[in-house]
């Protein structure tokens, strides 16, 4: 998934403020009746919102909904038509209702919030950094996220919707549901958009123009796209009905087949999908269709439309799924080697995160790496261990029931753990315990002996690990001088002892030789080290990345791209002589990527640029060229640096 790293002072000081406000009262949101005006030329919202809702305890005096905190509420009215009090609170984006008596549990209940506000998109978002509404002459965009009508139980409370958008005439509005429209006055038109099954209906965009009409697979899909990306709507439109087809074989039938697919701006999420809709970024379109981040998003029609989180806790599943969906369609457009690849690279940044465990994740902060870690990666790696775990034939029916029995539904971990065994036949409680309620991953050590037997050989021994709660058959590939021989054992405790009979001589025995179980070994704690020093670099917090590419060398000391991510960094700091000693190091230690050769000698080159060593510079690319490696266009750099000097950015202040 694409994905945005913005972990900052102030998204650690929201963290803390929601962790200490006060308990809000539990209530189940069952429809909005929406009326908003929307005006580019002064970038403003007006709106009234009816919620209908239902108190899930006894004496709920103050219910709290979610706001954007550029709308201001000018009123509150209650079901009796009472204007009630209200308060509002910045630090979370809340708006708390005091109501004149006590709402009893199970009592249906309504406000009706009146408010109005301006998004030119430099107001402060519900998470720092990402830009979730933006009110522009020629696009807009409300997302769901925004916050742009009052909310309670974000990404978890599904609710029925109907809700009426005024605009010029000369701008289409985008929406979830049914449409009507009706001509108003002084050049405005109402689109009115009801959307009849519980879900989470409400981001909307104005568009202007004709949009690109793309049939594929049996699909059709409307693409906004403008200025630049204009031409990309065609190969997206062929792609997204490719990808719809191949998830629909996999998951049944999807809530809605024909999709529009609207692009935002830079500063927005890189995919964001609403019933219907798919909101891409600018700059997340690119020169070729983002297979990865089209088959995340039409994926959440099914998980995130179609089946939601019970709660926060329980988020994994349609971030794992919607994570897992890639991998799915990677597999099957490029094979089993591509799925090798992605796996490998999923779990990875699965262990970047060890603790909270993911039935935990509503404690983690909105967007941040580590709830992409925790419930995108871990929560894909978990679905691939069941598929491993229940069976290849098994495993689809598992996807595909969960989907059917809970449309239009919330799900918890239980309800997928409940479906897996029935499906399987299996109980499947020791996975779920040691893969969803607990943290950490194993590190497996191995210990056998070859034994000669009258019928041929025996090799013995023992599997290792430090996880005393740990369960699940693991498999052993046995390399003989005949056929190699496969066994799984049932890996229960720290130590599980294994005995397997051979006709050949066993040569050596491989333990999980196909990477299924989620693992530590000296390689990947590498791989783990060098992911979080990335992530820490991405957000420019470089004494914490250079811990952790420490890390990785004090595993590994000739790990090329823990030197290159250190020489890096200290080319991002100015620290040039260091930088140069880092680049000589990763090329001296196991060139594993082998691309790290070719950028190696082109950072070294940039090097000697910049600090008027140009004959030693010219030296660096023409070994740069000399390798043939175009790795992210290198040969393209080499070659454009050899005719002209590299300069170095000027400095921002």
């Amino acid at each position: 998934m694409a994905r945005n790293l913005i972990v900052t002072l102030a998204a650690l000081l929201m963290a803390a403020g929601a962790s200490a406000q006060e308990r809000r009262p539990r209530i189940d949101v069952e429809s909005y009746l929406i009326r908003a005006e929307i005006s580019p030329r002064t970038q403003s919202l007006t709106a009234t919102a009816e919620v209908r809702f239902t108190p899930l305890e006894d004496n709920v005096t103050a219910p709290v909904f979610e706001l954007n905190n550029a709308l201001t509420v000018s009123k509150v009215v209650d079901g009796r038509g009472r204007d009630v009090q209200f308060s509002r609170n910045t630090q979370d984006f809340t708006v708390r209702v005091n109501l004149p008596e006590s709402l009893a549990k199970n009592a249906p209940a309504k406000l009706t919030f009146t408010y109005e506000g301006r998004f030119t998109g430099r107001e402060e978002s519900p998470v720092y950094g990402i830009k979730f509404a933006n009110i522009q002459n020629d696009y807009t965009y409300l997302l769901y996220s925004a916050r742009w009508f009052p909310i309670n139980g974000y990404t978890t409370d599904r609710y029925k919707a109907e809700y009426a958008i005024t605009a010029p005439s000369e701008y289409k509005v985008i929406g979830s549901g049914i449409e009507t429209t009706s001509a108003g006055e002084g050049g405005k038109t109402t689109h009115t958009f009801r959307f009849s099954e519980a879900s989470f209906a409400g981001s909307i965009a104005l568009v202007q123009g004709e949009p690109a009409r793309v049939s594929s697979q049996g699909a059709t899909s409307l693409l906004y796209f403008r200025g630049a990306n204009r031409p990309m709507a065609t190969p997206y439109g062929d792609e997204t009905g490719k990808v719809m087809a191949f998830l629909t074989s996999v998951y049944g039938l999807p809530p809605q087949r024909d999709l529009t697919i609207v692009e935002t701006d830079g500063d927005a999420p890189n995919g964001y999908s609403a019933p219907g809709i798919l909101f891409l970024s600018s700059k997340s379109i690119g020169t070729r269709p983002n297979v990865r981040l089209i088959s995340n998003q039409v994926a959440r029609q099914w998980w995130g439309a179609l089946v939601s989180p019970e709660t926060r806790n329980h988020i994994w599943i349609s971030n794992g799924l919607a994570r897992y969906s890639e991998i799915l369609y990677i597999e099957h457009t490029a094979g089993a080697a591509a799925l090798e690849t992605e796996i490998r690279d999923t779990y990875i940044e699965a262990l970047t995160v060890e603790n909270p465990p993911m039935i935990q994740a509503g404690r983690m902060e909105d967007y941040s790496p580590e709830f992409w870690a925790l419930t995108a990666s871990k929560g894909a790696a978990v679905v691939n261990m069941l598929r491993y775990v229940v069976g290849e034939d098994k495993f689809p029916r598992v996807l595909r029931t969960l989907a059917e029995q809970y449309a239009w539904k919330s799900v918890a971990t239980s309800d997928f753990q409940k479906v897996a065994e029935a499906v399987a036949g299996q109980d499947l409680r020791s996975f779920f315990i040691q893969w969803i309620e607990s943290s950490g991953a194993p590190e497996f050590k191995l210990e056998y002996t070859v034994f000669r037997t009258q019928k041929g050989f025996r090799a013995m021994g023992k599997i290792s690990q430090d996880l005393d709660t740990f369960r699940m058959p693991v498999e052993l590939k046995i390399e003989t001088e005949g056929n190699p021989e496969d066994k799984k054992v049932e890996v229960v405790g720290t130590s599980s002892e294994f005995s397997v009979e051979t006709f050949g001589k066993p040569k050596k025995v491989i333990l999980d030789p196909n990477n299924r179980v989620l693992r530590f070994s000296n390689r990947i704690r590498v791989a783990v080290a060098i992911r979080r020093g990335e992530q820490f670099t991405e957000i420019g917090e470089f004494g914490d990345a250079l811990k952790e590419y420490q890390k990785a060398l004090e595993v590994n000391r000739s790990s090329s791209m823990a030197h290159y991510r250190i020489a890096e960094v200290f080319f991002l700091q100015s620290n040039y002589q260091s930088a140069a000693n880092e680049f000589r190091e990763a090329l001296n230690g196991d060139l594993d990527p082998k691309w790290i050769e070719v950028w190696s000698h082109i950072s070294l080159g940039k090097i000697f640029d910049v600090t008027g060593q140009r004959e030693r510079a010219v030296n660096s690319y023409q070994q740069a060229v000399r390798t043939k490696d175009n790795t992210q266009g290198a040969q393209e750099e080499a070659a454009k640096y050899l005719k002209k000097p590299y300069e170095r950015p000027k400095p921002n202040y």
